[in-house]
């Protein structure tokens, strides 16, 4: 099957795909503010019709799911796409060169708040099945789709959604376009994320604050409290002191290793892009780090006075937070009761709060045929080699897909990759948009190979 009528179809259809966009893109969708929310959902639903998609909205305790899916009984292979309509809010608004829920075209870029972060990309999903259904006439595969509107508060309903409706979700691999392509250009795809485990330790002295005169060594000072605990968590040199924490860590497979030494690294970028000049590292130790090693890091701790000028006292509370990212296969919960009993070894007196946020690793074997299909229509489509990369260094709910579904999950993002999401100026490039399109078709067209 040649998929050239598919590329004249996309360019053919150039600007009547962009006003599709942009009508949701004027739509605001604001879920930490629960702005616009059911509306923009509706819109959603109203596409899915435009390219020939059955779908209907679900409710949930938050912001409605929209679930679309064209099935065949003789296909063999299940897709299931997700994205989201929620964005996050405009602020600060002076910083906007347009308006942030104005489409603008500047400079071969769609600016708006949502053009890369998601409406853009899952935009790029839902018109491809348009441009492949009026070429082809059907699908080669089932594909079905979840747009949802938590995403950029948590995803707080999506797993409950799931886990209701296993089996309405049945498939055989996941596929997001969310994020952004590698700063080269390629096309990356991403398999797997670390997880996390946020948490706050707090230490207390007196019932209140003290002079730190009158009552020096006598009022125990709850900051060194603190300081003692946590050189006993961590070393020098790094390492994690913690019994237990580094029980059950899967280690990278060899093909891991060889994707992780394939991915670009320039130290110099690297140092420029982190405003850490005196970084001193190789790109497999960096890479390595970010994918395969677990962190336990201080966010910030508060006590006392720390404002201008002098306040002598002692204070009488000391509260640190701790962001903890896992690795596969890592439990939240068991590296929590770890550092529960760590504390009651070494200061039992010191408070530890339930976890504030956790969500597990997940990781989809590099391995898998389907990793290596999409690596193929990724190519076809953009003319380079992809850049597959095993695992990202942040933290998503990627284990919904691997864990709570058991299916693989791929995420192949198409915006590029200074695309400011979350920041003002918010933009998709014309290319990634329409090359998006593209890829989709041919990722659908491969897996049917499959």
């Amino acid at each position: 099957m040649n998929l050239s009528t598919v590329e004249a179809l996309i360019r053919e259809r150039s600007e009547a795909y962009l006003e599709k966009l942009f009508v949701l893109l004027r739509q605001k969708s604001i879920s930490a503010q629960n702005i616009g929310m059911k509306e923009c959902a509706s819109l959603v639903q109203q596409l899915f019709t435009e390219c020939g998609i059955p779908s209907r909205i679900y409710e949930t305790k938050g912001m409605p799911i929209v679930y679309g899916e064209i099935s065949r009984p003789e296909n063999r292979f299940t897709l299931l796409i997700y994205g989201h309509y929620d964005v996050q809010p405009p602020e600060p608004l002076e910083k906007w060169l347009s308006d942030p829920f104005e489409p603008t075209i500047r400079e071969g870029r769609i600016y708006c708040r949502g053009a890369g972060d998601n409406k853009g990309q899952f935009v790029a999903h839902l018109l491809a099945i348009r441009t492949y259904l009026d070429v082809y006439g059907d699908l080669p595969i089932n594909v079905k789709f979840i747009i949802e509107g938590e995403e950029e508060i948590g995803s707080l309903n999506l797993p409950t959604f799931v886990k209701e409706h296993q089996d309405m979700l049945k498939a055989d691999l996941v596929y997001t376009a969310d994020g952004s392509s590698h700063e080269s250009g390629a096309q990356s795809l991403l398999l797997g994320v670390r997880g996390l485990l946020y948490l706050e330790m707090t230490a207390k002295g007196a019932e209140w604050d003290n002079h730190s005169g009158n009552k020096g060594n006598i009022v125990p000072n709850p900051v060194w409290k603190l300081i003692d605990l946590l050189g006993t968590m961590r070393n020098e040199k790094g390492d994690i002191l913690i019994e237990g924490f580094h029980d059950s860590i899967r280690q990278p497979s060899e093909l891991d290793k060889q994707l992780m030494r394939a991915i670009p690294f320039d130290l110099h970028e690297v140092k420029e892009k982190i405003g850490y000049p005196a970084l001193n590292m190789d790109g497999e130790t960096y890479q390595r780090k970010l994918m395969f090693e677990p962190t336990f890091n201080i966010c910030g701790i508060h006590s006392g006075y720390t404002g201008e000028g002098v306040k002598t006292i002692i204070p009488s509370t000391a509260t640190v937070k701790i962001d903890i990212r896992l690795v596969p296969d890592q439990d939240p919960d068991h590296i929590y009761d770890c550092i529960s009993r760590h504390i009651q070894k070494h200061a039992p007196d010191i408070e530890l709060s339930k976890p504030l946020y956790a969500v597990p690793p997940s990781r989809t074997a590099s391995d898998l045929d389907c990793v290596r299909v999409v690596a193929e229509a990724a190519e076809a489509s953009t003319g380079r080699k992809p850049i597959i990369q095993p695992s990202l260094g942040g933290s998503l709910p990627d284990y919904i897909w691997t864990k709570l579904l058991g299916l693989p999950s791929i995420n192949a993002p198409y915006a590029n990759f200074d695309q400011g999401n979350h920041s003002p100026n918010e933009n998709i490039k014309l290319e990634n948009f329409f090359t998006g399109i593209k890829s989709t078709c041919y990722v659908i067209h491969k897996l049917s190979q499959l």
